[in-house]
């Protein structure tokens, strides 16, 4: 199913090189998305932007994203894949370089919100490729690897702002630069692994269902949910560690800034580890659907530790804590992903741009986050809050995605 479009030319170790290139994709994407997040400190004092402002910027970026989704997923199943990803990279690439002359709270929201646009078309376009290449079994995989590249490049942004970054105000301006020009290499990469007949659009036949049922459907609305509430909780996560550490909890720029990268660390680790433990759970005999499930419900608890979290002083206790929050909160999404390539082969990429619309329905909690900051002056409320957020999406998949009619 997934694999009779894949070029049949090519070696099986082919699929997971391109795997590869999504990761690298991801760790673009996400780097050019969390240098606002690492410099937010030293930008909202250079700009005088309050927390609510600073919310609104994750408002813009979010509500472009969710807007751009389904223009993006439409797309992705209407044009090569092969043309329209690196498209979507240079596009995002050039706007994450511009965020670099951007000289006030509007020029900053108009490339913020440009962002969110573009890289709304990473997720269509990397979702549908591993739909197309894999088999059932390994999805949960393929997509960790996929999703694993959100963490590295969070990973490598802080330390790479801490490089360069100085004591100058505005000295956070060629971080943009330097990471909006990384989307250049990976462009010439895709070209040189994905060649003519890769990746290109096959028409649905005339008995597939169409995509109005698929969206009716109980199961997509289930997805819908879920993915709102699993994303509001990462981003919220994503946007607002580094305030939460050093205005919530006193630690120094610099060490805000390397824990930013262990925590992001330990985000990979849970991505990929519930990869590979859905993997081994369907290698040992339990179904695909439950194998998903249990780790679903692993990776939630690890995120509500997050009520710990909110209540712990500085100190060697709460960065733990912080770290199984991190683990869990990303564990969650490459099996999300691999719901989703469960419900139809042929319209992934507008169930993928309905996710994106979901995923990003409640960044408003952005502005609430920063305006509940502002008038009580404490982070851990809206920290507590935003880990607990995949149990609730744990509790919607229970309750709505039903038996399966068979086990694969």
């Amino acid at each position: 199913m997934s694999q009779e479009t894949a070029s049949t030319s090519r070696p099986a170790s082919w699929k997971w090189w391109i795997c590869g290139l999504l990761l690298l994709a991801s760790t673009i994407n996400y780097m050019d998305r969390q240098t606002l997040a690492n410099a937010s400190v030293r930008i909202t004092r250079h700009l005088h932007l309050s927390q609510e402002q600073y919310g609104s910027l994750e408002l813009g970026f979010g509500w472009a994203f969710a807007a751009g989704s389904l223009l993006m997923g439409w797309l992705a199943d209407r044009v090569s894949i092969r043309w329209l990803y690196p498209a979507f990279v240079f596009l995002w690439s050039a706007t994450g370089f511009a965020t670099s002359l951007a000289q006030s709270y509007e020029g900053l929201l108009g490339c913020r919100i440009l962002l969110g646009l573009f890289e709304a078309g990473h997720w269509p376009c990397a979702i549908k490729t591993t739909q197309r290449l894999l088999e059932p079994k390994d999805r949960s995989l393929g997509n960790s690897v996929l999703q694993s590249g959100t963490s590295i490049g969070a990973i490598i942004t802080p330390l790479a702002l801490h490089a360069l970054m100085t004591d100058a105000p505005e000295s956070w301006r060629p971080a943009f630069q330097i990471v909006g020009a990384v989307g250049l290499l990976w462009i010439v990469a895709w070209f040189a692994c994905v060649g003519r007949g890769d990746l290109e659009v096959v028409p649905a036949p005339r008995d597939s269902i169409s995509i109005w049922r698929v969206l009716a459907s109980r199961r997509m609305v289930a997805i819908l949910f879920i993915i709102a509430f699993i994303n509001t909780g990462w981003q919220l996560l994503r946007a607002w560690l580094p305030k939460f550490l050093q205005e919530g909890r006193g630690y120094s720029e610099t060490t805000a800034l390397y824990f930013n990268s262990a925590f992001f660390v330990a985000t990979d680790f849970g991505c990929l580890g519930a990869g590979l433990l859905t993997w081994w759970l369907c290698r040992r005999g339990i179904s695909v659907h439950r194998s998903r499930t249990l780790v679903f419900l692993a990776c939630s608890l690890l995120a509500a530790l997050s009520l710990a979290a909110a209540v712990l002083p500085r100190g060697s206790m709460l960065l733990a804590a912080l770290l199984a929050v991190g683990a869990g909160a990303l564990g969650v999404f490459p099996i999300y992903h691999a719901f989703t390539q469960d419900l139809s082969p042929h319209h992934q990429g507008k169930v993928s741009g309905a996710g994106g619309v979901a995923a990003f329905i409640l960044s408003p909690a952005h502005t609430y986050f920063g305006r509940l900051v502002d008038r009580t002056g404490s982070f851990d409320l809206g920290l507590a809050i935003a880990g607990c957020l995949p149990l609730l999406a744990f509790v919607v998949l229970v309750t709505m995605w039903g038996r399966r009619s068979h086990e694969t």
